[in-house]
């Protein structure tokens, strides 16, 4: 499915998110609070945006964009490559649930919508604790089912309706459809902060975003106190 979309996948992000996806990509990388020469791991990089963005907001650091989609990485290798930091950001195929990294690693991990598309959760995030330095944060970017407020049904309305719509229409592929039904499946925050605790990340703090339609995880290696 990703193979599919990869070609119209940056356009379908601006165009449904109404360019916020971009806003929350830089509030993501500022979260990590890296410093000059640091490394960071970017799972499901996708098409690189949240790998360019990191060496945008912090130019001396090294990337490692990992993804299981060869589509997805080709786009990514473009876009990289017309950046020119080939030599910063370093695209591998990869899975989040088996990282071929020793362990403390990266000074810093993200995750900017992918987290809900991993079959192991549990598992993914065991990884990202056990190759983080101690110190180092976790910052997971994921949609979530907006509730409550007056704006709620307006956003569920989006979500659900407006958002496969507009993504079959323009991606050609009816599989985009996979995203409402995945965001409705995907745990909800108090549920997903439990599964970061169970898998040795401590809850640094998580921050709800448009009226809830997109959570920021942010966590550490350790046992929650």
């Amino acid at each position: 499915m990703f193979n599919l979309i990869a070609p119209r996948y940056d356009l379908l992000n601006r165009l449904i998110s109404l360019g916020i996806d971009q806003r929350w990509r830089r509030r993501t990388v500022a979260a990590l609070e890296l410093e000059p020469g640091q490394t960071v791991l970017d799972l499901a990089t996708g098409t690189a945006d949240l790998a360019l963005q990191i060496v945008q907001q912090e130019p001396s650091t090294r990337v490692v964009g990992v993804d299981p989609s060869p589509g997805m990485l080709a786009i990514a290798t473009q876009k990289v490559r017309a950046a020119g930091l080939a030599t910063q950001v370093d695209l591998r195929p990869g899975d989040a649930q088996h990282l071929e990294f020793t362990d403390h690693t990266f000074d810093g991990i993200t995750m900017g919508f992918g987290i809900r598309n991993v079959p192991d959760q549990p598992r993914a995030l065991r990884e990202m604790a056990r190759v983080t330095r101690p110190g180092g944060r976790v910052a997971i970017l994921e949609l979530s089912q907006p509730e409550g407020g007056i704006l709620g049904p307006v956003a569920r309305f989006h979500v659900h309706t407006l958002v496969p719509w507009v993504g079959a229409v323009l991606s050609g592929a009816r599989e985009y459809r996979y995203l409402a039904q995945s965001i409705a499946a995907f745990p909800h925050p108090a549920q997903f902060t439990r599964l970061m605790v169970a898998a040795g990340l401590r809850v640094v703090n998580v921050v709800r975003l448009a009226f809830g339609a997109a959570h920021l995880y942010l966590g550490q290696p350790g046992d929650q106190p």
